[in-house]
C-alpha cells in the first residue's frame, strides 16, 4: 500500500465495509450500535469512489456483492483483527485483570476435542478475556499466511502447512468405524472386504482431505467412496445404519460411537497418528499475550492427551 494511501486512511471506513459487506444492504448495517443510516450511505459513497467499483448492486428486491466486493469480503474481518492487535499490544500480559478477545480457528474435530478444555483453561485463569473459535475452512488453509495474520492462530494437523511457526498439540489415532448391526463386518475386518463396501470421507480434494485416507492412497487402497462430508462430526451418523464405513480419530469416536450407533475398529493397515497442531503468524512470536495464549492451548492439549477414557 501506497503511503499516499496511509494517509488518507480513515478506519472507519473499513468497520463500515465490513458490516456492509456482511449485511448486504444499508438498512441492516445501521441496525448495528454506533452506526446510522446517513453515515453508512455517506460511508458507501466513499467507498466506491475509491474503489471505483459499485460494491453493492440491487437485484431485484435485494443487494448483492460485486466480485469486488465478494474479494473483500474475504480479508476485511482479518483486516480489521490485525488493526486491533496493533493497538491492543503492551509490553506486559496479565490474564487476571486482561479485557480482549483471542480468535482460534479450529475444525469441528478439535474444538470438540480440545475446545472445552481450552475454553475452561482460558476462563480459570483469564476471566475477562473471551475466546472466539472460528470453523475451519478451505480458503483459509490455502491462504494461512495471509489469514494468520488477522487472528490468533489456527488448529490444524500436521502436513497442511509449512514454514510457518507451529506448537505441537496432542496426538490422536485412526479408528474404523462401522454400523454396531453390520453383520457383514465382525470383529476382524480384511482390505479386501473394505475394497468392497462404501466409504464415508472428510473432504476430497487436493488441499482438503482425511489425513488417514491419503495414507491409504499412498498405499495404493483406493476407497469406494460413496459419501463426502465436509466435517468429521457427521462421519459416524452417515454410517450408522447402513452398510458404510470410514475411518475417525479416537478421541472423537469415542463421543459420538454409542450416540450415533457405530462401533470402533482396528485398520488392518498401519496408518500414522494424526498430530495436531496450533499455528501462527511469526508477528505473534514475542507477544506477550499470544505467548500465554500458546502456553494455555499446550496445558489444555496435555490434558486431552492424558485423558484416554472414553466419555459416558
Amino acid at each position: 500500500m501506497s503511503s499516499n494511501v496511509l494517509r488518507n486512511l480513515d478506519l472507519n471506513l473499513l468497520v463500515t465495509l465490513d458490516v456492509l459487506l456482511q449485511e448486504q444492504n444499508v438498512t441492516r448495517s445501521a441496525a448495528r450500535p454506533g452506526i446510522t443510516q446517513p453515515a453508512v450511505s455517506a460511508a458507501l459513497q466513499r467507498l466506491r469512489r475509491h474503489f471505483g467499483d459499485d460494491l453493492l448492486r440491487r437485484a431485484g428486491n435485494k443487494y448483492e456483492l460485486t466480485p469486488l466486493a465478494e474479494l473483500l469480503a474475504a480479508s476485511t474481518g482479518s483486516a480489521l483483527l490485525g488493526v486491533r492487535r496493533v493497538f491492543e499490544a503492551t509490553p506486559t500480559f496479565d490474564p487476571a485483570v486482561a479485557d480482549r478477545e483471542f480468535t482460534v480457528m479450529m475444525s469441528d474435530y478439535a474444538s470438540i476435542v480440545l475446545g472445552d478444555q481450552l475454553s475452561a483453561a482460558v476462563s480459570r485463569e483469564a476471566p475477562g478475556v473471551r475466546l472466539r473459535i472460528q470453523s475451519q475452512v478451505t480458503y483459509a488453509v490455502d491462504h494461512a499466511m495471509e489469514i494468520l495474520r488477522g487472528m490468533d492462530g489456527m488448529v490444524l494437523p500436521h502436513g497442511f502447512l509449512t514454514d510457518i511457526p507451529a506448537a505441537e498439540l496432542f496426538e490422536d489415532e485412526w479408528v474404523l468405524l462401522v454400523s454396531e448391526n453390520n453383520t457383514d463386518i465382525g470383529d476382524v475386518v480384511t482390505a479386501e472386504q473394505l475394497q468392497e463396501v462404501p466409504w464415508v470421507v472428510t473432504f476430497s480434494a487436493p488441499t482438503a482431505f482425511t489425513p488417514a485416507v491419503r495414507q491409504l492412497s499412498m498405499l495404493g487402497f483406493e476407497p469406494r467412496i460413496q459419501v463426502v462430508v465436509e466435517n468429521s462430526t457427521s462421519v459416524p451418523f452417515l454410517i450408522a445404519g447402513t452398510d458404510r464405513v470410514g475411518l475417525l480419530q479416537r478421541k472423537l469416536a469415542q463421543r459420538f460411537a454409542a450416540v450415533a450407533g457405530v462401533r470402533m475398529m482396528p485398520c488392518p493397515w498401519d496408518i500414522f497418528p494424526i498430530t495436531e497442531a496450533f499455528w501462527w503468524h511469526p508477528i505473534h512470536r514475542a507477544d506477550p499475550a499470544h505467548i500465554w495464549l500458546r502456553t494455555i492451548l499446550k496445558e489444555a492439549a496435555a490434558v486431552v492427551t492424558a485423558d484416554t477414557t472414553a466419555p459416558a
